[in-house]
């Protein structure tokens, strides 16, 4: 009987083992990075941020990652930000559902731009230099500004319309899309007036000197002390989750301590409370606060929770104002009256931790629907403030 050659042997048993490792890889599932993330509260958490790094995630460029609900199997929309302004993308957010007590998991995939879910951008800020300048944000519930170096200038100078405040004015929005440069157009090159409803909403709240809606004051002994306005700015993001910016301050005096001020803000989506981080060196604590406008609400807090409000009439509706912090970070508060135009505010007392202070500040406004008195505005900060107290935990698998 004929024999097949060796070498035809060893190349037949060689394509074998060839084939076989191939069809092996090809029906070996990809292996992903997965986050598992954990509510370890008795309340859903649908509105919260997860922000993470390239290093959190092994990867080399976030543009090409997008994430999984690996249950439902759909893509998560996220967005992408440089916090430092070097143009390299440092992380990649995005906004999970997590159910009461239980726990979900994502998984990390590879993307093309194309394949990237699309939502309105929602979450927006800009310097505004043709008024005056003003820099203003917002997202889908509520707006803000604050007041640029040119606009204090012009009251140094005793130049009609300036605006000498560091404090943070609330534009009372009821739509969900933004409204910012058509409320600036409409007050700049029309004969109308965002001081006027027309349907969206208005600015009608008076901050002046005050500290409006968080503004920062430091308090030597029975005395308040508080900053010009902002004197540089660079704007971070705007997006479907997040817009921030960066605002930077002239040193000022309080009683002879020098303080330094810097500070991010930044504006989630959903969410009624910019969160402000402030970076300071001169002081080791600091009060933020709520002007009383005409004295007419109720100041109420609670120190456990670590929240402090102004619920009060406005116009023909009512309002809240509110300031929450991190229990580490929330000291106290109390309510500050004087004759004085504009310096009647409600204070939270902060502890600045290595030179740095965390809190949320913002409002609800009646006429927007979202909520129908002070209970329902109260029983949100104390579900905020159990949020924050309470993250949600993230585990990464590699």
């Amino acid at each position: 009987m004929k024999t097949k050659p060796i070498a035809m042997k060893l190349n037949k048993i060689i394509l074998f083992f060839v084939a076989v490792t191939f069809l092996s890889a090809c029906t070996k599932k990809e292996k992903h990075t997965t986050i598992t993330i954990k509510n370890g509260l008795d309340i859903a958490r649908s509105f919260e941020t997860v922000e993470l790094a390239k290093s959190d995630l092994n990867v080399e460029d976030l543009a090409t990652v997008g994430i999984r609900d690996i249950k439902t199997g759909q893509l998560q929309v996220t967005q992408l930000v440089d916090n430092d302004g070097d143009g390299t993308t440092d992380v990649i957010l995005f906004q999970p559902e997590i159910a009461a007590n239980s726990e979900s998991a994502f998984e990390v995939v590879s993307i093309t731009a194309e394949e990237q879910p699309k939502a309105k951008a929602l979450c927006f800020s800009r310097f505004v230099p043709e008024r005056t300048d003003d820099y203003a944000w917002e997202n889908n519930k509520v707006a803000f500004r604050t007041f640029g170096p040119q606009a204090q200038k012009m009251v140094e100078d005793s130049v009609p319309g300036g605006t000498l405040s560091s404090g943070v004015d609330a534009w009372l929005k009821k739509v969900e899309y933004p409204i910012i440069n058509k409320w600036y157009k409409k007050e700049l090159e029309t004969e109308g007036t965002y001081h006027e409803d027309n349907g969206e909403g208005l600015d009608n709240f008076h901050v002046g000197v005050s500290r409006g809606v968080g503004g920062i004051a430091a308090k030597i002994d029975t005395t308040y002390y508080i900053s010009k306005n902002y004197a540089k700015w660079r704007t971070i993001t705007t997006g479907p989750i997040r817009t921030s910016f960066y605002l930077e301050y002239e040193d000022w005096d309080a009683a002879g301590h020098t303080i330094e001020e810097s500070r991010v803000i930044s504006l989630d989506l959903n969410s009624n409370l910019s969160k402000f981080t402030i970076t300071l060196e001169g002081i080791d604590n600091i009060s933020a606060g709520l002007t009383l406008h005409e004295k007419d609400g109720e100041v109420n807090g609670n120190t456990e929770n670590g929240w402090v409000s102004y619920w009060q009439p406005h116009g023909d509706s009512e309002l809240g104002t509110a300031i929450v912090a991190a229990k580490d970070t929330f000291l106290d508060f109390e309510t500050y009256n004087t004759e004085a135009k504009d310096l009647s505010n409600a204070y939270a007392k902060l502890k600045v931790n290595n030179n740095q202070v965390v809190y949320y500040a913002g409002f609800g406004w009646k006429e927007s629907g979202q909520f129908n008195n002070q209970q329902e505005w109260e029983d949100y900060l104390n579900r905020f403030s159990k949020c924050i107290n309470n993250p949600l935990e993230i585990v990464i698998t590699k």
